[in-house]
C-alpha cells in the first residue's frame, strides 16, 4: 500500500482497519488523555495486523507508518486494550480514559519526518475533537513506570511541544522531587525511585545521567506547579 507524507498543518485521514480488541467504556467515561506508543516492530503493517488479532488481546485507536500512513483500528469512542497495568494521577483505569496511538518504531532508530507530520496532524483533530490539555498527552513509559519505556529517549517530544502538542517545563525552583512527581500525576512506590528518574529524564532530559540533581528538581517543580494532574 502506498503512502505519501502528510505536509504541516493538514488534514489526516486514517484508514480504517477494524480491530475486535476493544469495547465501551467503563462507567460512561469520556477520553480526556491520549498516549503514545512505539510498536517495538520491524514492519507497522506486521504491528497494525497484530492489534487486529483476537489472540493478541491488545488493541490501540490508531497506527502510525514510517512514512505517514495512518490506520484506525478502533473509534475513538470506544475503550481500546493498549494501556495495561498502570496509572496516571487519580486515573487507575487509563484505558477507559485515553485514546491510544501506536508509533511504528522498534525503540532504537528516530522518528522520520513523515511520520511525525502525521501524528501532529492526528493529535491536532484528537485534542480539538475531544478537548484535551496538551498535559494529557503523555507516554506509555509515564503511566507504567518499570514495565515499559515507550514511546522512549528517541521520541521528539520537544516538537510537539512547540506545535502546542505537548508540554515542555521551565526551570523553577527546586522542591522535593518525589512529591511534585506525583502532584504531577506519575504514580509509583518508593523503590521505584529509578524508574520514575528514567521515564522523567527520556521525556524531559533525555541524555541526561547519573543521580538526581537539582536540573531535575527544577523542571519536576515547574511540572507539578504548571499542570497538577487530576
Amino acid at each position: 500500500m502506498g503512502s505519501r507524507a502528510v505536509p504541516r498543518g493538514a488534514r489526516l485521514t486514517p484508514l480504517w482497519h477494524p480491530s475486535d480488541n476493544f469495547g465501551p467504556r467503563r462507567l460512561g467515561v469520556r477520553a480526556d488523555t491520549v498516549v503514545l506508543h512505539y510498536t517495538a516492530m520491524e514492519s507497522a503493517e506486521g504491528a497494525r495486523d497484530w492489534l487486529c488479532n483476537v489472540e493478541s488481546s491488545v488493541s490501540a485507536h490508531y497506527v502510525i507508518g514510517r512514512h505517514g500512513t495512518c490506520w484506525q483500528l478502533v473509534r475513538e469512542d470506544m475503550r481500546a486494550w493498549h494501556a495495561g497495568l498502570g496509572a496516571w494521577g487519580s486515573v487507575e483505569e487509563v484505558n477507559s480514559r485515553s485514546i491510544g496511538i501506536e508509533i511504528a518504531n522498534t525503540g532504537a532508530e528516530p522518528f522520520p519526518e513523515p511520520q511525525m507530520a502525521a501524528l501532529e496532524a492526528l493529535l491536532t483533530g484528537i485534542l480539538a475533537r475531544w478537548d484535551i490539555s496538551p498535559e494529557r498527552v503523555i507516554g506509555h513509559s509515564d503511566l507504567a513506570l518499570g514495565r515499559k519505556i515507550d514511546p522512549g529517549p528517541r521520541f521528539d517530544w520537544s516538537r510537539l511541544a512547540r506545535r502546542g502538542l505537548a508540554i515542555r517545563p521551565s526551570p523553577a525552583t527546586p522542591g522535593d522531587f518525589h512529591a511534585d512527581a506525583r502532584r504531577f500525576g506519575y504514580v509509583f512506590t518508593e523503590d521505584q525511585h529509578t524508574a520514575l528518574l528514567a521515564a522523567f529524564r527520556a521525556r524531559f532530559r533525555p541524555g541526561a545521567a547519573g543521580p538526581l540533581c537539582d536540573a531535575d528538581r527544577a523542571l519536576m517543580a515547574d511540572l507539578a506547579a504548571r499542570w497538577p494532574a487530576a
